[in-house]
């Protein structure tokens, strides 16, 4: 568990008397919809990226950096590789298996990343899956940057299959659309979302419908399925093929959506989502873009589009324009809902996070994150200029989150789920040997553009492992000086004048007298009638149902200790915790009530702990980090911020 989102997660069990098992309606806030309804949502969020692969992944396979010859061998070859990866990455490794994982009915990199240390607590190796589960964040970030950049030029590039003409238009337009993007997010998503799914499935239907309408034309293209076209395809030139994987694996990217949504829609409805409508959906249209290639191998510059009629070009255009859109807004949301889990983990200083619905409480925005990622994103198209050339960036940070999802799920099967060794042996080795010849094959994408998503992972797993160790040093250096509570208490009591109301000193540790009551003692030689010492301490599951939520110590002399109990996906809010809390005397009145923080100062030294620039980073962070008294929900005007100086 985490005290104040301040320390680095450990895997602890929770606290006692602490229930971290809440029933789904009380997480997710769709126990009442009906899986139907659930599944068509989740076709209009979870499915937008692995969606609209079909706009340029077999373009890349045949136009790309590592252009194959539009014949048979070739064709039905990564058709075979494109059928069985979707079956086996999709369909066995997340459906089947990963999404299993859930920790109280979420998902996600860092949601597994609780469960498995908190499962396994203290062990050996809990370290070193605790840096894989920051890492697979950190890569994380870097897709939510590529996703949107090739997801909306590809679709805008399809104007160019309309009227040649058009092309110089497309750059501008991908901008003006993303840059728009950006812009309302902060009106929130509600409204706009609840015509996804409707789109969504519009833009499925026309993929299978113009799938099946070239598939008519030359159904041979159906033997493609038999995996032995992949094997032949590979023993005819194993250095291409192997090159060929960092296209094909474009096919799967937002694959990782399916876990990372599955708090919001639950397991059911996603599974029957894939199962009955994407899968079948995108796999008509890439049979039919096989199909219609061996009758046009001129088309494979932009085999989605060209593949319409004429008639329905400029529709299609338009209709996978919106798929885009609508992809990028998944990746965007999903990128706000890591924030808000990596702070309140510990892993990200406090950062502004706004709720744009009354009613449904995932439905965020982080301001900081939505404007770094409009800047990131337009220098990446204004850069990179055309989907070919993202693509060459896109896949590193994909399949490296991929493999080490592969990595948890040895640990997930053996110790966790308690799998016999030769089945968790097995299954671990499968995947190991599919994603890692999927995530070496992207490795050479590095010179060509594959550098990007790589710089922008190591440069957030910096921020967020300086972060976390920075505030675990500062917190052990806090501590060295403390003063259990009880001595203190015996000794101030008769040293110090008691004044009338409520004092609540905020604090990240259970143990010893936090540092702003001993600064306000010291200089104001006042001790309120009633002391708090308060920990918001955040469990590493996603909620803690409300009356399970305060722990209380009575420790003499009007002192108390209260713990206020909150998952990794709830907010916290100090004043509604402390209206609910009935064993410290009178109910709390915020008039009467005066909430006391400590700001420290921190000055980078030479002892053991960080180097002196992580020390240096770490304290920029820290005084960028949104104020305790917005993140606590405080009332502003009943707040004392005391400074100090701590060496870390």
């Amino acid at each position: 568990m985490i005290a104040a989102a301040d320390a680095v997660p450990e895997g602890l069990p929770p606290a006692p008397g602490v229930e971290t098992l809440a029933p789904q309606h009380v997480l997710h806030g769709h126990g009442g919809q009906s899986t139907g309804t659930l599944a068509v949502g989740a076709i209009g969020v979870v499915f937008g990226d692995i969606g609209t692969s079909p706009i340029y992944s077999l373009k890349e396979v045949f136009v790309g950096h590592h252009p194959l010859t539009v014949d048979k061998l070739h064709l039905f070859g990564v058709l075979s590789l494109v059928f069985w990866t979707l079956t086996l990455i999709v369909t066995i490794k997340y459906v089947t298996l990963i999404m299993r994982a859930d920790n109280k009915g979420e998902g996600g990199s860092l949601a597994l990343l609780a469960l498995v240390t908190r499962m396994r607590g203290n062990k050996r190796w809990t370290s070193s899956l605790v840096m894989l589960g920051v890492l697979a964040t950190a890569l994380f970030f870097g897709d939510c940057i590529i996703t949107p950049a090739i997801s909306v030029l590809s679709a805008v590039e399809g104007l160019s299959s309309v009227e040649i003409g058009l092309t110089p238009l497309v750059l501008p337009i991908a901008i003006v659309i993303l840059v728009g993007l950006f812009l309302i997010q902060a009106r929130g998503t509600a409204t706009v979302g609840k015509l996804f799914g409707p789109i969504m499935l519009v833009y499925f239907a026309a993929l299978a419908a113009l799938g099946a309408y070239h598939i008519f034309d030359d159904p041979v293209i159906l033997w493609a399925l038999n995996p032995l076209w992949a094997v032949r395809f590979f023993a005819a030139d194993v250095p291409l093929a192997f090159l060929a994987l960092g296209s094909v694996v474009l096919a799967v990217t937002g694959a990782e959506a399916l876990y990372a949504d599955m708090g919001h829609f639950g397991r059911r409805p996603i599974t029957i989502a894939w199962l009955w409508i994407v899968f079948p959906a995108l796999m008509l249209n890439y049979l039919g873009q096989s199909a219609f290639l061996l009758a046009n191998p001129h088309a494979a510059q932009s085999p989605f589009f060209l593949m319409a009629p004429t008639p329905v070009r400029l529709p299609l255009v338009i209709l996978s324009m919106l798929a885009t859109v609508i992809a990028s807004q998944a990746v965007i949301t999903g990128a706000y809902s890591v924030v808000q889990q990596a702070v309140q983990l510990g892993l990200m200083p406090r950062l502004r996070i706004d709720h744009t619905s009354a009613s449904a409480a995932g439905q965020i925005y982080v301001p900081s994150m939505n404007w770094a990622l409009m800047v990131l994103v337009i220098m990446l198209v204004l850069g990179f200029k055309n989907s070919t050339n993202l693509a060459a960036a896109y896949g590193i940070a994909v399949t490296g989150t991929m493999f080490i999802t592969t990595c948890m799920l040895a640990v997930l099967t053996r110790a966790v789920w308690k799998w016999p060794v030769w089945a968790s042996a097995a299954i671990t080795l499968l995947f190991v040997v599919v994603d890692g010849a999927y995530f070496a094959s992207n490795l050479t994408k590095i010179p060509d553009g594959g550098w990007f998503p790589l710089l922008i992972g190591s440069l957030a797993f910096i921020l967020l492992t300086t972060w976390a160790r920075g505030r675990q040093l500062m917190i052990a250096r806090l501590s060295e000086a403390a003063i259990p509570v009880k001595v203190f208490v015996k000794s101030a009591i008769g040293s110090a004048t008691r004044v009338p109301g409520t004092a609540v000193f905020m604090t990240t540790s259970r143990d010893g007298v936090p540092h702003a009551l001993l600064h306000n003692l010291k200089h104001n030689k006042v001790l309120h009638e009633r002391v708090i010492l308060l920990t918001v301490s955040i469990e590493d599951v996603p909620f803690v149902v409300a009356n399970k939520r305060i722990e209380f110590e009575e420790m003499g002399q009007g002192f108390f200790r209260v713990v206020v109990h909150y998952g990794f996906m709830q907010e916290p809010d100090v004043p509604a915790a402390l209206a609910a809390v009935t064993q410290c005397g009178p109910q709390f009145k915020m008039m009467d009530t005066s909430f006391f923080l400590a700001r420290q100062t921190l000055l980078a030294s030479s002892r053991p702990g960080m180097a002196i620039w992580r020390e240096k980073l770490f304290s920029w962070m820290l005084r960028n980090a949104e104020s305790a008294m917005e993140f606590f929900k405080l009332p502003t005007n009943r707040v004392v911020e005391l400074g100090s100086q701590v060496e870390i």
